[in-house]
């Protein structure tokens, strides 16, 4: 069966300006039919779509996406079966997130209570979801889907005595760079003990470490707003002096 642009757009729930613009980054281009030479998609293009319309799901980048359809070795089952685990997982993690909140409404009103350890489980899950909220399309689409996916799980894995370990570790962090930077030098020794207690607290997310990522990671400090202001609110200019240490120490 073929489509117009206009009916493809009807069927798939999407903007013909989206199709148009797949078609101009050559991710999903309509072929001609013969008898009118009108654009018209065809059943190739219509799978084609539904594949970049689950990636985009799980936040995908456009160019990533291109790579991995105009790969020699794209295989499209494949895809859909690794799409099947990823909205599994989703899944699981939304159910498991409706019923800790479930639970605790009970508690709230005076019905059976959660025990700690639900509580904690229940508030991991959330943290999870909310990081994914904040910085998982980012994050996914500069480092790739299993650099969040095995943060989410060490989060997810963390006893309640590591957690509070973690943040404990982040104050401390917070604490000494303030120091180090009113000392004003980089490359000090109280610097690069702020950046050695950074990668113990970045290995508390990552599965592998590597300071090549540890940079790639700093050099977002100076370069998202968001994070340049968490730092900043430590003293102006602490974002560039954190990156500039880091620097020293990862290289």
């Amino acid at each position: 069966m073929e489509y117009s642009i206009n009916e493809l757009s009807k069927l798939a729930g999407i903007s013909t300006r989206t199709l148009r613009y797949y078609d101009e980054i050559g991710l999903l281009s309509p072929e001609r039919a013969k008898s009118n030479d009108y654009r018209v998609y065809g059943q190739n293009e219509v799978d084609l779509l539904q594949q970049i319309l689950f990636f985009r799901e799980l936040g995908v980048s456009l160019d990533e996406i291109k790579k991995i359809v105009c790969s020699k070795e794209y295989d499209r089952t494949l895809a859909l079966q690794e799409h099947l685990l990823a909205l599994k997982a989703k899944r699981e993690q939304i159910e498991t997130l409706i019923t800790n909140v479930e639970k605790t409404i009970v508690a709230s009103r005076g019905g059976c209570g959660m025990n700690n350890k639900e509580k904690f489980e229940g508030f991991k899950q959330n943290l999870v979801v909310e990081n994914e909220k904040k910085y998982g399309k980012e994050t996914r689409e500069k480092f790739g889907d299993d650099v969040m996916d095995d943060s989410n799980a060490k989060t997810m894995g963390l006893t309640k005595e590591q957690y509070e370990k973690r943040e404990a570790l982040s104050e401390e962090i917070n604490d000494l760079l303030m120091k180090a930077f009113e000392e004003g030098d980089p490359s000090s020794e109280l610097a690069q003990k702020v950046c050695a207690l950074h990668r113990a607290w970045l290995e508390y997310f990552w599965k592998n470490y590597s300071k090549e990522a540890h940079l790639g990671v700093a050099q977002t400090y100076v370069d998202d707003p968001r994070f340049k202001k968490y730092y900043d609110n430590i003293a102006a200019g602490c974002a560039e002096f954190l990156y500039s240490a880091l620097k020293i120490y990862c290289s």
